[in-house]
This record gives structure tokens, C-alpha cells and sequence, in this order.
């Protein structure tokens, strides 16, 4: 566990003058800067209404976060950079990536699959984050407390706290919305980015093993791993009299259950872009994707302990969730069966360009009459 790799000083010394690098400082001015830049640049591509929609909104965020969030967050040391918020910029660039150079190969340039996944990314954490005050609500809003006075602690993502089912919904709409205003097919799309995110998922999942949550339970096996005095564990097995209240030692022993889903979500991933060349219909790698991350995370939520049993059954709500979700990807298989066959041979395993008659394949455009439009 290592939740806070290091500290970034408030100000910075330029020539003799000390000056603010958050708030209104050095990183604002460099975001204004950038902010130009990037949507000077989609507007040539796609004009000003187009790079103001797509574009503006994000850049609002992160410039609320430099000049506003960011200040909040000095401990007196700095502003600290939490391990679990640097690995999900790392997860997001990652995933990006790959959905860059998978979307090269079916036509889609890098450009809108930079902006959809920042939408998506975008929105993601909206719903993620949400689902997770609301299921911890009392940690956030105690009696007394405003929500004026919880909202520092409710925006502070860098520090942990995700459901990455709470994203669904909102993720889900983002990309609809994207798909049906630049007039892009959905499932091909969705194709697309599936083991992109899969592959940000297992990076996230090594954030939540520094920040110590998402924690399995006691074990004895060689690969067993011990949290430090007040993290989530060690707070966990004190609260059940497994630990004295005032016990200095660390954690017991316990599965690293983050580690597991890293590992699980990876070869997830790896398995989508090898089962690209055989799906036949736009939609299947998403469909698998919907099908196999389900069950295993009914299976991984049995080695989880932070969640407690949901809505008077034996299960969590991750794993409820995850069986509405298994319901869905039944549904989605059902009506792809239904579709005519038209395989997807463009978006091989990374982008190479062969076919799976060994040809050079050609991307397929957006547009082309082969993919299932948006609906």
C-alpha cells in the first residue's frame, strides 16, 4: 500500500519571484494555453460548435480542478499525489491508447476516439463516483454535516472511491450520445474501445491495491499481503475485534484482491482483441466483454470483503449488478444472433491490417452500410 507517493509544492520559485502554481497560477496558464490549442485544433477538423460541445466541457472540468479543487487539497506539505489517482490517469491513457490503435484499423481516426473516450471517461467518473457516495453516504454526510461543507471530500477522486459499475450508466449515455451526434455506428464503436477499457480497468485495479481498498479477506496462502495501521483492512478487522483497537501492528493477512482482479481484468483484455478476428458480427466483442467481466467479478466479489450483502440477499451490490448485467449481455447475444453475419475483419488483433484470409484488410468507415447504425 502506498497512498500518497509524494507532495507537489503550492508555489514556485521563477527568477527571485515566488508564484502560485495552483489556483489561479502557472498551471492555470498553461491550461488556457493548451485549451487553445486543442480546440483550435478540433475546430479546423470539425468546426467551432463541434470542438466547443465535445471539447468544452472537459476542459471546464480540469480548469475547475486546477483553479479550484486542487488548492483545496494542500495538506500543508503540498497538494499530495495519491498512488490510486496517478495509476487512473495511467489506466485512462492506456486505454486510450489501445482504443487509438484498434480504432485506426475499423476507420475511426484518432481524433474522435480521443474525444469519445474523454466523454466517456468523463462521464464514467460522474457515475462512479456518485454510485459511491451514495453507497457510503454516511461516510460523506453524517448528521450535522452540509453537503456545502462534504463537497471538497465528495470531488477528492484522487484519494479513492469508485464503483466501477456505477460508471455503466453514465458511460453508456456518453458514448450513445457521441455515436448518434457525429452519426457513428454504436457497435462498432463499442467494439472498439471494450478491451481498451478492460485493460484501464486492471491499471485502476493496481491503484485500489495502493490505496488499500477493495481488500479480500483473511488468508494464510504464500502470496498473502499485510496493509500498515489505519488503512481500510487494518480499520475492518479492528472494527471486528480481529485487531486490538489500539493494535500498532499491521493488518492480517489477506488475499490481495485487487491484485487478482488486475490480473483478471488484463486477461480479459487480451482475450477481446485475440477474439476480434472471429466475431462476425459488429457487437460481439462487446457482447463478450459484457459477458465475461460479469462473472468474473461474481467470482471475485466472494474473495472481497469491504461490501456488505445488499437488499436482504447474500449478495453485494456489485455482484446484483453484475447478475443484471449477465441478463443484458444474454439479451444483447440474442439480437446479434438475429443480425445478419458481416465480420468485422478490419479490427485485428492490434491494428496490423491482415485479414483473416491473410489479405491487407481496409479500414472500414464510419459510415460504411456494413455496420449496424446508431439506432
Amino acid at each position: 500500500m502506498l497512498s500518497t507517493l509524494f507532495h507537489i509544492p503550492t508555489r514556485l520559485t521563477v527568477g527571485g519571484l515566488s508564484l502560485p502554481l495552483f489556483g489561479w497560477g502557472l498551471l492555470l496558464a498553461v491550461w488556457a494555453l493548451a485549451a487553445v490549442v486543442v480546440v483550435g485544433r478540433s475546430a479546423v477538423r470539425h468546426g467551432w460548435r463541434e470542438a466547443a460541445r465535445t471539447r468544452g466541457v472537459p476542459l471546464a472540468i480540469v480548469g475547475a480542478l486546477v483553479a479550484f479543487i486542487l488548492p483545496a487539497l494542500d495538506d500543508g506539505a503540498g497538494v499530495p499525489v495519491r498512488g490510486y489517482g496517478l495509476m487512473l490517469l495511467v489506466a485512462a491513457a492506456a486505454g486510450t491508447w489501445l482504443s487509438i490503435v484498434r480504432g485506426r484499423a475499423a476507420g475511426f481516426d484518432a481524433d474522435t476516439i480521443l474525444a469519445l473516450a474523454t466523454e466517456v471517461f468523463l462521464w464514467g467518473l460522474v457515475g462512479a463516483r456518485l454510485f459511491y457516495v451514495i453507497e457510503y453516504r454516511a461516510q460523506f454526510l453524517p448528521p450535522g454535516r452540509s453537503l456545502v461543507a462534504a463537497l471538497p471530500e465528495i470531488l477528492n477522486i484522487a484519494a479513492g472511491g469508485l464503483v466501477v459499475f456505477g460508471s455503466l450508466p453514465t458511460a453508456a449515455l456518453a458514448a450513445w450520445r457521441f455515436a448518434a451526434r457525429r452519426g457513428l455506428p454504436l457497435l462498432s464503436l463499442a467494439d472498439c474501445v471494450a478491451p481498451g477499457l478492460l485493460l484501464g480497468l486492471a491499471i485502476g485495479r493496481i491503484g485500489c491495491f495502493l490505496n488499500g481498498c477493495c481488500y479480500g479477506g483473511p488468508c494464510d496462502l504464500p502470496w498473502a499481503v499485510r496493509f500498515p495501521p489505519h488503512s481500510p483492512p487494518w480499520l475492518d478487522q479492528a472494527a471486528q475485534g480481529l485487531l486490538p483497537a489500539d493494535a500498532a501492528g499491521w493488518s492480517l493477512p489477506v488475499h490481495p484482491a485487487q491484485l487478482y482482479a488486475a490480473l483478471d481484468a488484463g486477461l480479459l483484455a487480451a482475450l477481446a482483441v485475440a477474439f476480434t478476428p472471429l466475431a462476425r458480427r459488429p457487437g460481439e466483442v462487446f457482447a463478450l466483454v459484457l459477458t465475461l467481466h460479469p462473472v468474473s467479478r461474481l467470482l471475485l466479489e466472494a474473495i472481497r470483503v469491504d461490501e456488505p450483502p445488499a437488499l436482504g440477499t447474500p449478495l453485494s451490490i456489485s455482484q446484483l449488478v453484475s447478475v443484471v448485467l449477465l441478463a443484458l449481455a444474454a439479451a444483447l447475444w440474442w439480437w446479434l444472433s438475429r443480425q445478419p453475419v458481416a465480420r468485422v475483419d478490419s479490427l485485428d488483433t492490434f491494428g496490423g491490417g491482415l485479414a483473416a484470409g491473410g489479405e491487407p484488410s481496409s479500414p472500414v468507415k464510419p459510415s460504411s452500410p456494413d455496420r449496424s447504425p446508431v439506432a
